[in-house]
């Protein structure tokens, strides 16, 4: 033991700083956020829980099962089935498997009709697995939770047409999307039948 160390012991040089660095962090502003009684903003574009987005009109998803976001996903995290009903190809499956997502945002970027979206949701926590497999109807139903929580009755996600990307190059629908309506579009009702005169009978 060198004399330096036998001063600093008799001394406590080094509790003295210990001390001398709480008292100074006692005065200065907290850089924690006590959660969840206090939440950080969050900012557009955060890639959080996926959603489809529900067709404010028809109230269905609208995915045409093209295979552009399973295709490029590279965590292979979402399965497409599809099966021809009626002459016409349906997606009867989609399921996104969270627990293996890593939310770049490809799937959201390569949708040729903005059917998808990583939403601004992050407290989805859950200590069962089950619940962070996503199949339509849950999807759906995280697009309706988020869009209830949306002050505006619009929505736009930056990824549907990315900065720095050719919007030429885009398919049609991708550069004509805009904001997607957060509340349903009441369908205008239909007229009432008109009811059929009598006929009238001749007298005799």
């Amino acid at each position: 033991m060198t004399v330096r160390d036998i001063i600093k012991r008799a001394f406590l040089v080094e509790i003295i700083k210990g001390m001398a660095l709480t008292l100074k962090m006692m005065f200065t502003k907290p850089v924690t956020i006590q959660y969840p009684e206090e939440r950080r903003r969050v900012y557009e574009g955060f890639r959080g829980r996926h959603a489809f987005v529900r067709d404010a009109v028809s109230g269905k998803e609208k995915c045409i099962g093209c295979m552009k976001c399973a295709n490029i996903c590279p965590a292979q995290c979402i399965t497409i089935a599809k099966e021809k009903i009626e002459n016409k190809l349906v997606v009867v499956k989609y399921d996104i498997e969270a627990l293996r997502c890593i939310y770049c945002g490809y799937c959201v970027e390569v949708c040729p009709v903005c059917a998808l979206v990583l939403t601004e949701e992050y407290e989805y926590s859950s200590t069962d697995k089950a619940a962070l497999y996503f199949d339509k109807e849950k999807l759906l139903k995280n697009w309706d939770e988020f869009a209830a929580k949306q002050q505006s009755e619009t929505y736009f996600n930056k990824f549907w047409r990315p900065d720095g990307v050719d919007s030429a190059k885009m398919p049609k629908s991708k550069r004509e999307q805009g904001p997607v309506p957060t509340r349903p579009v009441l369908k205008p009702a239909e007229p009432a039948p008109v009811a059929a005169m009598p006929k009238e009978t001749a007298q005799p």
